[in-house]
C-alpha cells in the first residue's frame, strides 16, 4: 500500500515523536542522515529541534509520509535559500524511509512527492541535496532524475580512517 503524504503537517507531539523514532531508526539502520549508528533519540533531538525552529521561521517545509497504519514512514526537509541570488532553487535535507519500508518503492514516491512539493512553491526551478559517498546514494538519487554536479571526496568523515566523498546532485524543475 502506498504511503500517504503531507506537506508542511501540523506539528503534533505525535508528529514530533514520530519524526524523532524515525530518524532514530534510520541511523542505527546505516542509513546517512547526518549521523553514525548508533544513537538515541536523545542523540537526535536537538538536531530535529533546528529543522523544527527553522518550519516556524519559514525557511523550512517538512515532507512525512505516512504507512497504512499512520505511522511517520518517511520525511523530507524543503529548505528554501535566503540568499536573494539563489532563490530560485532548494535544499532538500534529511531524505529518510523507515528500514521496515525499503525495497517497497517508498523512497522514489518520497522523491517524486518532494519535487511536486517544490513545483508547487512559486519560483522554484531546482532541487540541491548533498549525500555521503560509498553507500550508492548517487545512483539512487540519479535513478530519479538528479545529476551530479558536484564531489568534495573525503569531506565527511564518519569514523576514524573512513571518510566519504560529500555529493552534489541537483534536479532541474523546469
Amino acid at each position: 500500500m502506498p504511503l500517504t503524504f503531507t506537506l508542511d503537517p501540523a506539528l503534533t507531539p505525535e508528529l514530533r515523536d514520530g519524526v524523532l523514532d524515525l530518524w532514530t531508526d534510520v541511523t542505527n539502520a546505516g542509513g546517512s542522515v547526518g549521523f553514525v549508528p548508533t544513537v538515541t533519540r536523545e542523540d537526535i533531538r536537538p538536531e530535529l529541534v533546528r529543522h523544527m525552529v527553522a518550519m516556524a521561521e519559514g525557511r523550512t517545509r517538512l515532507l512525512v509520509g505516512h504507512d497504512e497504519e499512520g505511522r511517520v514512514a518517511a520525511t523530507a526537509f524543503l529548505t528554501l535559500n535566503t540568499h536573494r541570488l539563489m532563490t530560485h532553487w532548494l535544499w532538500l535535507y534529511t531524505v529518510m524511509v523507515h528500514p521496515r519500508h525499503q525495497g517497497r518503492g517508498y523512497g522514489r514516491d518520497l522523491m517524486t512527492a518532494a519535487a511536486d512539493a517544490a513545483r508547487a512553491h512559486d519560483g522554484i526551478e531546482a532541487i540541491r541535496l548533498t549525500c555521503r559517498g560509498g553507500l550508492g546514494l548517487e545512483r539512487f538519487y540519479a535513478s530519479c532524475g538528479y545529476k551530479e554536479v558536484g564531489r568534495v571526496p573525503g569531506a565527511i568523515r564518519v569514523a576514524p580512517d573512513d571518510d566519504r566523498d560529500d555529493i552534489t546532485m541537483l534536479l532541474p524543475l523546469t
